[in-house]
């Protein structure tokens, strides 16, 4: 097998190896950094939920005084 083909080869082996580690790493830097964005989604759904939550006890908290103030009229 000539010299050249010799090199030819190894110069494209590689590079697809090159490439393929390349590829890996990006995948696992992407699913990693996905893998942040949702504890932060699920981080900022529970404050919401908690919000949501607190509104509702205070629209009760305000009927209930409101309904006192009147028993004091």
């Amino acid at each position: 097998m000539p010299m050249e083909i010799m090199v030819a080869l190894i110069g494209l082996a590689g590079s697809g190896i090159g490439t393929f580690a390349g590829i890996v790493a990006s995948s696992k830097l992407t699913n990693y950094r996905i893998g942040q964005l949702e504890k932060k989604v699920d981080k900022h759904n529970t404050v919401i939920e908690r919000t949501f939550r607190l509104e509702e006890q205070m629209k009760v908290a305000n009927h209930r005084i409101a309904d006192l103030e009147e028993k004091g009229d």
